[in-house]
């Protein structure tokens, strides 16, 4: 379980986050989005004991998130992650794992079985020889190596190929099938909204808002239902061989099927379009009333 109380962090005046409180579940993916200086890079290194806050607190499993026996229940995975070029992803692993104390042989079976799971084939390869898909696909495993029941992932599949990156966010989510708990942050939401549970929206070093995704539709977007028709009707668009409606709730939806069968045909089916998590971003920062952020990727 991950405790944050109003979390606060500044830099020679300059407040960086500001009376931050949530919590994470144990299992869960929450995830931590906003636009560039929003805090989120901040809030993820002092959850990984990196930073120590200004003011509030920052707990794992009871334990202070600096402290060395919470750091050894870590495992993190910052943004950028440079790698010692020169090494092989064997190699470079068993030194991280020496640093945590593993025993050689628990880290030996440990290092073989992660590099099986992420389909890395090239072991004793240098790292500077690698693609930077590899090279991601190490960084996990070394954020990995210590066995740890907290991960945190500041955009593990930033700038890699579609299909690494679907690797990565499918492997996110057999971590926490395991019962890790996981913060993940991501510019890309359709990344978000793949792995997430739980989400919480900053802007300008605050948490505007969070919840379940569910509920964060519920409460700032709108459910729409396109509504396709084999007959033209009012306020209607011809697509292909049939006609579409946008409405907001049943009750339009039951007047275009009027509509339909008072014109001699019938409604050919309806698709429920929920607000992307994009969406839902730009509406709580717009109501949020502060400096307008950048549009993120997704």
């Amino acid at each position: 379980m991950i405790e944050v109380r109003d979390l606060r962090k500044e830099y020679g005046g300059f407040v960086a986050v500001e009376e931050s409180t949530f919590s994470v579940d144990r299992g869960e993916v929450f995830g931590v989005i906003g636009p560039n200086g929003a805090g989120k890079t901040t809030t993820l290194k002092a959850l990984a004991g990196l930073l120590e806050p200004t003011d509030g607190s920052v707990t794992i499993d009871g334990g202070r998130a600096d402290s060395r026996e919470t750091r050894h229940l870590l495992g993190f995975l910052p943004e950028e992650s440079p790698l010692y070029e020169e090494m092989s992803p064997r190699s470079y692993l068993r030194f991280f794992a020496d640093l945590y104390d593993v025993p050689s042989d628990v880290a030996d079976e440990r290092i073989d079985e992660t590099l099986d799971r992420l389909e890395l084939a090239h072991r004793d390869r240098a790292l500077g020889d690698m693609s930077k898909g590899m090279k991601r696909k190490v960084a996990i495993a070394r954020s990995l190596v210590n066995d740890p029941d907290v991960l945190i992932y500041d955009e593990p599949a930033s700038g890699l190929d579609p299909l690494t990156t679907n690797y990565i966010i499918e492997f996110t989510k057999e971590l926490a099938a395991e019962g890790r708990t996981v913060v993940f942050s991501a510019h890309n939401l359709y990344h978000v909204e793949e792995v997430c549970d739980r989400v919480a929206i900053m802007n300008e070093g605050r948490i505007v808002t969070k919840g379940p995704l569910s509920e964060l539709r519920e409460r700032y977007g709108e459910t729409t239902y396109h509504v396709f028709t084999t007959v033209e009707v009012p306020g209607a668009t011809a697509e292909g061989d049939r006609y579409r409606r946008v409405v907001d709730d049943m009750e339009a939806l039951e007047a275009v099927r009027a509509d339909a069968i008072e014109r001699g045909g019938a409604l050919d089916d309806v698709r429920t379009v929920e607000p992307s998590l994009e969406g839902l971003f730009l509406d709580v920062a717009a109501s949020d009333g502060r400096t307008a952020p950048e549009t993120m990727e997704g």
